[in-house]
């Protein structure tokens, strides 16, 4: 058995290495849908089926809990699966199996509340003065699916939040485009985002996990000291809270580490390798 990790390609990297290093005894296999990446400007059932097909994959390699490290299957898919599918899902394998997202953890962490909190209504004609200003950049379908907004308005009536979508990053990043071409498109939808808002954020999330991969492009185009929202260590510590509450899945306890892709199999680009800090070869699914 072991923790499952989704993405549409690379960039779950970023929240499976934190995963690795707060559970490290636990057995990982990590699935790339390289094959159709990117999820971002694809449609809402196309996004639920392949999401479905790769959870399946890893269910049937073994995984008890599968972790959507990718924000748009999260955004548009997780509900769906959780509801439609794990039921179903649960009865054929015999055995408690469950999927998990990394947008509940991020919200949390950009609140400072857990997601059980709902903020008492605004009671009509009076209006709440936004004191701070959350920026996510995400790609389209999770701007489109306003996400963010939605439930961050639900616990926090004083922070405002403007998502800028950023179309072809996370394919840019996937396929290891050179760093001075991405600091460029980084550098313009920062830039698009204050035009938005009037002036920077004064906190940002990293809403795709690609983005994580050249957090510090973000890091320099943002004024000094804004604080950017890491996915990663949100994940975790949720997951590690989840875990505590949920001790009937088996996790494995051997440490194995398994790479997998849809796509073609073999070495990740030079740009991967660099983030994860040695080369990374994957295996065909």
């Amino acid at each position: 058995m072991a923790i499952g990790v989704f993405d549409s390609g690379v960039g779950g990297l970023t929240v499976h290495r934190e995963l690795t290093r707060r559970f490290p005894e636990r057995d990982f296999i990590y699935l790339a849908d390289q094959a159709n990446a990117p999820y971002g400007g694809r449609g809402g059932e196309e996004i639920v089926e392949l999401t479905r097909a790769g959870c399946e994959r890893l269910f049937e390699a073994g995984a008890s809990v599968v972790v959507l490290a990718c924000n748009t299957a999260s955004a548009i898919a997780l509900r769906r699966l959780q509801q439609t599918w794990i039921p179903s899902l649960r009865e054929r394998l015999g055995r408690p199996v469950n999927v998990l997202g990394i947008i509940v953890p991020t919200i949390e962490a950009a609140t400072g509340l857990p997601w059980t909190y709902e903020a008492e209504a605004v009671p009509e004609g009076d209006k709440v003065a936004a004191i701070d200003i959350t920026g996510v950049f995400c790609t389209a379908a999770t701007a489109l699916s306003r996400v963010y907004e939605i439930e961050i308005d639900k616990r926090r009536h004083d922070l405002a939040v403007f998502a800028e979508p950023c179309p072809g990053l996370a394919g840019l990043i996937e396929l290891g485009a050179p760093v001075e071409e991405l600091s460029v498109v980084v550098s313009d939808h920062v830039d698009a985002l204050r035009r938005k808002i009037g002036r920077h954020p004064d906190k940002a999330v990293l809403g795709c996990t690609h983005y994580e991969i050249v957090a510090e492009l973000f890091a320099s185009a943002l004024p000094a000291g804004t604080e950017l929202i890491h996915q990663p260590t949100a994940v975790a510590d949720a997951l590690d809270r989840y875990f505590a509450a949920h001790p009937e899945y088996a996790l494995g306890e051997t440490g194995r580490r398994d790479f997998i892709t849809t796509g073609q199999a073999g070495a990740q680009s030079a740009l991967v390798a660099q983030f994860w800090g040695e080369p990374l070869t994957f295996e065909q699914a």
